[in-house]
This record gives C-alpha cells, sequence and structure tokens, in this order.
C-alpha cells in the first residue's frame, strides 16, 4: 500500500449557436447533451422485481480510442446525474458537477481518457425511475417504482459499457454514493475494472448515517402532499418534507468548521435594538441559508426518487454475505485502488476508507490511499482542493502511463 497523508498549506460537438453564446473556459469540456440509451432485455433486481425495459441519460466526453481501454466510468452521488463536466447545451449555466476534475488537462484528462457519465436508474434526470411512464400502466410509475440496490445499478451501467464495446474500464470512480458504486464494479465485475477510485465514501453506512435518511424520509412521508407518493397524479409536490430532508442532508455534508466561519451566531434581521426578535421566524443566518438550500432543492428532485436512493444508501453493505468479513466481501477485486478521505468529513469519516484498505491489503491488493487534512466536511470530494486533485492527477496519470495513452501537457492539453 502507498499511503499519502496531506496537512493543510497557507466532448460533445459545439455549435455555432452554442459559440456564439458564450466563450468555453479554459479545460473545459465545452458545451454537452446527454444521450438517452434504451434498452429492452429485462434486468432482474436484487429484490426479485424485473425492469422489463428502461433508458438510460448519458453524458460522454472525449473520445474512445481504437483499443477502447482508456475508458473511465464516473458514478454520480445522491442528487447528482449523468451531467459530470461541460456546460449545458439547452442550459448554458448548469455546470457539470465534478467540472472541476474532468476536462482538457484536468485530473480526469479528457485529452487521454473518454469519460461515461450516467444517471442512475430511478433517478429523477433523464433515467427511467418515479419520474417517468411505466410502459405496463401507462402513468406514472410514482411510488410503484421498485426498490433499488448499488448493485442493481452496476448490472444497468454494464450495459452502457457493452452498448460502447468497452469490455475493461481504464477506472470506475466516484465520491459518496458514487464511491460505492465504484467499490461494488470492482466485486461484482473485476474483470471490467482496471482501477477503482473510491472517494468520500464506505463499505456500509453507520447506525448513524442510516438514521439521518430515516429523518429526511420521514419527513417526507409524513408531508400532506406526499399522497402516498401519488403526488404528480395529483397535482401536487410534498415541498415542506422534501426542504426538511434536504436541510437534514445539507447539515450532514457540512463541517461544524465550515458552518462557524460561514455563518456564526450571525442574526438575519434583528430588531431596532439589535435584540432577539422573540418568534419562530428566520432568525439566524445559518436558518435562512438551510432554509434557502431547501426551498431549491424542493423545485429541482423528485421525493420518490429521494426515498428510493437513500434506501440504496443504507442497503449498500457487501460483507453482509459474507458474516461481516469486509475482506472476504472485497476478494473477488482485481483492481488497483486509490482510495481518499478527509480529514473533517463527519458522514463517511477516513475511518471507513482505513478499513477498506485493510481489508484489501488482507488480500493483498495494491493500494493508495490519502488522508486529507481539509475544513470541508463530506462536500470537500466535490470541492477544488489542490492536494486532493493532484493525487487523483498524479493516480491517472500512472494510468495513462500503463496504457500508452501519452504524456499531460497541462498548458495546451497536447499530448506527446
Amino acid at each position: 500500500m502507498t499511503t499519502i497523508a496531506f496537512s493543510p498549506d497557507p466532448a460533445a460537438a459545439v455549435t455555432a449557436a452554442d459559440s456564439a453564446r458564450a466563450s468555453v473556459p479554459t479545460g473545459s469540456v465545452g458545451y454537452v447533451a446527454p444521450q438517452f440509451l434504451s434498452f429492452d432485455e429485462p434486468l432482474t433486481l436484487s429484490s426479485g422485481q424485473v425492469l422489463q425495459s428502461y433508458t438510460l441519460a448519458v453524458e460522454t466526453y472525449g473520445e474512445l480510442n481504437a483499443q477502447r481501454s482508456n475508458a473511465v466510468l464516473i458514478c454520480h452521488a445522491l442528487n447528482a446525474s449523468h451531467h459530470v463536466a461541460g456546460m449545458n447545451a439547452d442550459q448554458p449555466t448548469q455546470i457539470g458537477w465534478w467540472d472541476n476534475m474532468v476536462g482538457p488537462g484536468k485530473a480526469v484528462d479528457t485529452d487521454r481518457f473518454f469519460v461515461i457519465g450516467i444517471n442512475n436508474l430511478g433517478s429523477c434526470f433523464g433515467s427511467t425511475g418515479p419520474t417517468t411512464i411505466n410502459p405496463a400502466t401507462g402513468k406514472l410509475w410514482g411510488a410503484s417504482f421498485p426498490l433499488l440496490t448499488v448493485e442493481d445499478w452496476v448490472r444497468a451501467q454494464a450495459r452502457v459499457a457493452d452498448h460502447f464495446g468497452i469490455d475493461r474500464f481504464a477506472a470506475v470512480m466516484g465520491g459518496s454514493l458514487g464511491g460505492m458504486q465504484a467499490l461494488s464494479w470492482a466485486i461484482t465485475c473485476p474483470d471490467r475494472v482496471g482501477d477503482c477510485i473510491v472517494v468520500a465514501s464506505t463499505a456500509r453506512l453507520t447506525a448513524q448515517n442510516i438514521a439521518f435518511n430515516e429523518v429526511a424520509r420521514r419527513a417526507i412521508l409524513t408531508d400532506p402532499d406526499f399522497r402516498g407518493g401519488d403526488y404528480a397524479a395529483q397535482g401536487v409536490v410534498p415541498t415542506h418534507g422534501l426542504s426538511v430532508a434536504r436541510m437534514v442532508g445539507h447539515i450532514t455534508y457540512q463541517s461544524d468548521e465550515v458552518m462557524a466561519a460561514k455563518f456564526g451566531r450571525a442574526q438575519r434581521a434583528p430588531n431596532a435594538n439589535g435584540d432577539y426578535r422573540y418568534n419562530y421566524d428566520v432568525e439566524f443566518e445559518v436558518e435562512s441559508y438551510l432554509r434557502h438550500q431547501g426551498e431549491k432543492f424542493s423545485r429541482q428532485f423528485d421525493a420518490n426518487t429521494y426515498l428510493l436512493l437513500t434506501r440504496a444508501l443504507d442497503y449498500f453493505d457487501p460483507a453482509r454475505t459474507t458474516g461481516g468479513d469486509l475482506a472476504q466481501a472485497l476478494a473477488p477485486a482485481l483492481a488497483r485502488f486509490l482510495l481518499v478521505s478527509f480529514s473533517t468529513d463527519w458522514r463517511f469519516s477516513p475511518e471507513h476508507s482505513r478499513e477498506i484498505v485493510r481489508a484489501l491489503l488482507k488480500n493483498r491488493r495494491e493500494v493508495t490511499y490519502a488522508e486529507i487534512d481539509a475544513p470541508h466536511g463530506h462536500d470537500a470530494f466535490l470541492l477544488g482542493d489542490v492536494r486532493y486533485h493532484a493525487i487523483v492527477q498524479g493516480y491517472y496519470d500512472q494510468i495513462a502511463q500503463r496504457l500508452g495513452l501519452g504524456d499531460r501537457r497541462q498548458t495546451t492539453g497536447v499530448l506527446a
């Protein structure tokens, strides 16, 4: 194992219309649009239910080489999507959720790698799920959409790989829930993963994490507008419950240090004397921030989807079938591994990553582990900490060297 510990230091085509709308920033993959891949082969789920057909929203960046050896799968977290990088062609202000990580000359260099982002089955950004039509009934799936597991997502994603003729990914990578998917790929499809990159993730949720998810779900389920999950058919949205669920989740993604620096105990609008207003309206800036985040999320996300995704988080536990022995559960994995954790991430603390590292070492797997002392909490995996990006970039440089994909030229993006 290679261990690296850090401490703090002081492709899609661009149309003429796109070019006229805005210039493409340096290092961006530019304007992108999704593909929608439909599969008619039935997919048997972990629950025993069967989806007869389904569609997945997909974006790709870079070019697949002739050997089809340079493909990288990026797996998304809870509320993200297939839109990993670049600018949405229809809504240019929508920047990919990992745009700081993926692009020409960036850590995941699209001058060398062909990157695929897939919206998970059951999500609400174009893939088949609660917000789409059930072909058997002609009505929205809604609450009748079957529950899913991380393993179900991997099986569906494997069919996307087959669509592109990719027998083996150079790397499968993800953060948080995406890291669970990357880990599952290494276990369930060992021959199809060269390197597995797991960031700010875990092999199973703790009781505390499951508890947070349950509080969020109860907020949704007890909203009067939830209507048993059939709210869309009745023209309503459980905005209050979804907003509270997001507020709960958002708190867990932040560190106390960051929230203190952002808000402290600053008051939103004290009375004329600078005193408290003695009511239950917004009194502190942090309350205003959380309410804003919750209300914004309730306009963009689907409640049934939120329930489904958080339950998939709860269910993930590859050691469940091995009596809790994680090393035994990871024994099928053949990939090389990079794991990254962040010191202030109390949702998926560094100990979760260390547990995976220890289990891999018991199986004599090649492991690089980076633990970064950063103040940002769980959200650090989405941010641009230079130490974090440097380790990921260096790791991908090694992958590129093994595959003969050329050297990085950071200033021009040209390969040697």
